[in-house]
Parts: C-alpha cells; structure tokens; sequence
C-alpha cells in the first residue's frame, strides 16, 4: 500500500451534521512518514449510548418495575396509555400469573384491563387503552397502574401500583417517551380521623437547602356543601413561629385521594434548623377565592413537635441529602 505523502491535498472537512451523527468519516489524523492513509473508517465512540441499567439496578425490597407510556390528543380529547412490560414482580407462590387494572382517578368505578400472562414473573404486555378525557380536566387527573396475581381459583392478588399525575409536563411534546416507575404497596392502615398527607423530606448541609416532595393524600374530609371541590397542600418553612415562606402545589379536582408529587425548596442554614419548623396544611377551595382547611402536620425539632412528626425530622438531619418518606395523619386545623 503506497503511504501518503505531504504533497498530497488534504480531503476537504465534512460538515458538522456529518461528525455528529458518527457517519462514516473520511477525517484521518495527522499522516506521520510511512503511515498508511485509512479512509472511510468509522469511529466508534460516537455509536456509544447512555447504559440503561432500568432492568437491572433494582432497589431491595422492590416489588417490581413498570414500563408504560402515555400520549394526549388535544382534538381528539384522547389520552392514549400504551402499557409495555413488567420485571421482577414479587409474589408469595412459584409461579406469576399478573394482570394490569388502569383507573384514571378520581372514577374508581370504571376501568380498563390487560390481558393475563401466565406463569412469568416478567409479563410482556404490549397493549393499548384509550381513556375519554377532556382537555380542561386532563391535568388534574392520576392515572393508576394496580398489577394484581391471578391464583388458579381466578381470585385477584395485588402485588402493587404505580400512581402518574398527568401534568402538563408530561404530555408536552410529540415524541413518544417510554417511562418506568416501581411498584408500591397499597396502604392498609385505614385512613384518620381528618385524614394523612404522604411527603418526603430531606436537608442538603452542603447547599443549605431543605426539600419537602408533597406525594399524596388519603381519606380527606371534603365540605361538599361549600362548593367547589379542589383541594391543593400549602408548605410552610417558619421559624420561631414566624413564617419564613409559603408555598402551594396545584389544586386536585375532586378527590378524597388526591396525588401530588411536587417538590418544593427552602433555603435553610443548618443553624436555624434548631429554631425553624415545617407546616404542612392541606385545604379546600371555595368560592370567592376562599379556602377551608381539612388538616395540618408539623415537623420539626422536640419544642415544636412529637412522635412520628419529630422522628421524620430527625431521620432526615441524621441522613443529609436522602430523600426520607412518611405518611402522617393530619390534625385538626385551626380555622382562619
């Protein structure tokens, strides 16, 4: 093979667009005397992708991982749900026979189902559902995946559910974006007296930055008689009694269950944790921009509260920048 030489004219560069998509490149290094001119070899580093460890890196005690995607048509007024697969789903006996409910929340009554696959732990499901919605109520809805065990006596099992607010973050765009989400167990515990808030904590000492994530409420006490019915979650950060500042997440239409999974932050310097303390109220709107509370919770060291409140805050202090998770029965507030 003749070698190149100096005098030979360099191949003109290709344009960025080429070099970017790891097309075959013509782009050789600088030639020393003797080397050989390679042209047309492709680079591999730039057919390298991200590793997708979704199927392998799962949590202790995960109850399994879902994989769905969910799309809106604006005209059509159709949310489309295209339910993909399962892994790793945990149940009692030897073998898996599971099946998917989908409820669009708050309607409990009504529901679309997948079909069974038996005898796998590892379901393929690849179907598709279609739920009527309208555009103006699309964003307060939940979109709730229960994956239940089939026995052989056709008795229903649930292994787990993934709950999927329908921001509108999550139906921008035009590409279809597949997500995965690992199961959770359903509550047991029947709901208290005013009902319990589901949040987690956690303190970052390095950013002097607290972060509340306001997941979800169960068993709420609605005033019907007082018109509309929207609830939404007020986060407070105060100190010595005093409020430092408020933040609100966004009003769930009609529901006694509603979900969140907004995330709030407050600058908080870890001196000032001794004195401050977190009020989590949780309200109903009604007309003419009022509001009505159904109940409060508040966190923070032993002067300001007790129990399941002051351990939560504790374990966030003792675990700094892990995200720490608890339901909390709510306490009756007092009225504005």
């Amino acid at each position: 093979m003749r070698s190149c030489q100096k005098h030979q004219p360099r191949p003109p560069p290709l344009p960025p667009a080429v070099k970017r998509t790891g097309s075959a490149s013509c782009m050789p290094k600088p030639s020393k005397a003797g080397d050989a001119c390679v042209v047309g070899t492709i680079n591999p580093e730039l057919y390298k992708f991200p590793e997708d460890k979704s199927e392998t890196d799962f949590p202790d005690g995960c109850l399994g991982r879902l994989w769905f995607s969910v799309e809106y048509q604006q005209e059509a007024e159709r949310l489309l749900v295209s339910l993909i697969k399962a892994r790793q789903l945990q149940v009692p006996s030897e073998t898996c026979s599971p099946l998917v409910k989908l409820h669009l929340l708050p309607d409990e009554r009504r529901f679309l189902q997948s079909k069974t696959k038996r005898k796998t732990s590892n379901p393929q499901f690849d179907e598709h559902f279609i739920f009527q919605v309208s555009s103006k109520s699309i964003t307060q809805r939940v979109l709730r995946f229960s994956v239940y065990h089939v026995d052989r006596q056709r008795k229903h099992q649930l292994l787990g559910q993934v709950l999927f607010p329908l921001k509108n973050e999550t139906l921008e765009g035009d590409c279809r974006r597949i997500i995965w989400r690992d199961l959770e167990a359903e509550s047991l515990e029947p709901p208290s007296e005013f009902g319990d808030l589901q949040f987690c904590l956690s303190y970052n000492d390095y950013l002097s930055r607290l972060t509340v994530v306001v997941l979800r409420a169960k068993g709420l006490q609605l005033q019907e008689h007082r018109g509309v019915v929207s609830v939404f979650v007020k986060v407070s950060l105060m100190n010595h009694n005093k409020y430092v500042k408020c933040k609100k997440t966004s009003a769930v239409l009609g529901s006694v269950n509603p979900v969140y999974n907004e995330t709030f932050s407050f600058k908080a310097d870890a001196a000032e944790l001794d004195t401050a303390s977190l009020s989590l109220l949780v309200l109903q709107s009604v007309e003419g921009d009022k509001s009505h509370p159904l109940g409060r919770v508040v966190l923070g060291p032993y002067m300001y509260s007790r129990g399941r409140e002051l351990e939560h805050w504790e374990e966030m202090l003792g675990k700094p920048k892990e995200l720490v998770k608890r339901w909390h029965a709510l306490c009756r507030p007092a009225e504005p």
